[in-house]
């Protein structure tokens, strides 16, 4: 028997009310345009939120959180001729704040400010990203000049020195073979108009794995290629693999075990991998972290397509595996496994210099298109992608 209903309805509308205090707030994104000046993006919430908006670097993104909310909706697509931005995502943060980052082709400075919406309970959050440090005439005038800066590609020859890598059947050292590939791609970059290339070794010389990594941030590299011929036991395995870094599980136990085998290279060679660690230690947030793994995997696909038309694929996706040599993490970085140099017949293919090109010239089509779809702040590549086969 109820003796006080009055109390009762008080008790269940004050269990409403604080329900919907704790309720998540809902965000849909209700627009993106760009004029001369500035890219607007406007979100519409269902009531008042907390948030911040920061900017990275390498490559540029604007990260946007906000304090207990959800997003309702899809977020716009970019389209190529967007002057700023190459695309946007969403995730969770702390699992109940929403994050979205809008990737970038250049740095932003960025205004956020609420405008009133026709509901009072609702909140119009804008976001205008305004081209740092010139405006939209300047970048116009610079463009026609041609003097935008070049996009510089980090291309690494695996091994060297008293490190020789894989040995093929008649002898063939994967270090000789990685550094005339590394070659012939470097000529091939140094010919593109808005790139230039970086050889991380040079000579038939040892470079531990840290300082590979080292050299290509001091030299403030946009992507970072490293290069290899694999051997397996079976002499019978054979054809191309790309692969990025994982953080955690590897794509598979083969790609675990190639990247044990590769990291070993530095301790068998008298280099002291106990400071590997803080070496390579970066103050970097878990964003940061994500989005060039995901830029990473991104040129590995279109650097896996141009391959499949020079040689068979050992693996037709992209592998991963936490390879030391590709944890830099404020760069897109790949490592290519051009052939199975235990193979009696890639190793003949392998020491053939016109084979060594093709392979070089598969790899550089996939930078192009990559950086074509993803251009550096301010790289403006105007060569036309070849889609000819190689």
């Amino acid at each position: 028997m109820v003796k006080n209903p009055h109390k009762i309805l008080l008790i269940l509308l004050f269990l409403c009310i604080s329900f919907g205090a704790a309720a998540e707030v809902t965000v849909q994104c209700t627009g993106v345009n760009s004029d001369a000046e500035k890219t607007r993006l406007t979100l519409e919430t269902t009531g008042s939120v907390l948030h911040q908006v920061f900017t990275l670097e390498a490559p540029d993104r604007v990260v946007i959180d906000i304090a207990q909310a959800q997003l309702v909706g899809n977020l716009p697509q970019a389209t190529a001729r967007d002057r700023l931005l190459v695309g946007l995502r969403s995730g969770v943060r702390n699992a109940a704040d929403l994050r979205i980052v809008i990737d970038l082709k250049q740095a932003v400075r960025v205004k956020s400010f609420f405008t009133q919406t026709a509901d009072p309970q609702h909140q119009r959050l804008i976001i205008d990203l305004i081209p740092k440090g010139n405006n939209a005439r300047a970048s116009t005038e610079q463009r026609r000049r041609g003097k935008e800066r070049t996009a510089i590609i980090a291309i690494d020859a695996g091994h060297g020195g008293q490190d020789p890598g894989a040995l093929g059947p008649t002898g063939v050292r994967e270090k000789d073979v990685t550094l005339a590939i590394a070659n012939k791609l470097a000529r091939l970059v140094n010919r593109e108009p808005g790139m230039r290339a970086l050889m991380i070794r040079n000579d038939d010389s040892f470079i531990g794995l840290q300082e590979r990594v080292f050299k290509a941030r001091q030299n403030r590299a946009d992507l970072f290629i490293s290069i290899h011929a694999d051997a397996f036991d079976s002499t019978d395995a054979h054809g191309s693999s790309v692969y990025t870094l994982s953080i955690g599980e590897a794509s598979s136990d083969a790609a675990m075990s190639l990247a044990k085998r590769e990291n070993s290279v530095d301790q068998g060679n008298g280099v002291d991998i106990s400071a590997s660690n803080d070496l390579l230690a970066t103050v970097i947030s878990d964003m940061t972290q994500s989005a060039t793994i995901e830029h990473s995997h991104q040129v590995a696909n279109t650097v896996i397509f141009y391959l499949a038309k020079v040689s068979n694929l050992h693996k037709a996706e992209v592998q991963r595996a936490e390879f030391v040599v590709l944890k830099s993490l404020d760069m897109p970085s790949l490592l290519v496994e051009t052939a199975f140099i235990s193979n009696a017949e890639e190793e003949r293919r392998l020491t053939n210099s016109n084979y060594q090109f093709r392979l070089a010239q598969a790899i550089l089509f996939g930078v192009r298109a990559y950086l074509r779809k993803n251009p550096p702040q301010g790289l403006q590549l105007n060569a036309q992608i070849s889609t000819d086969s190689q």
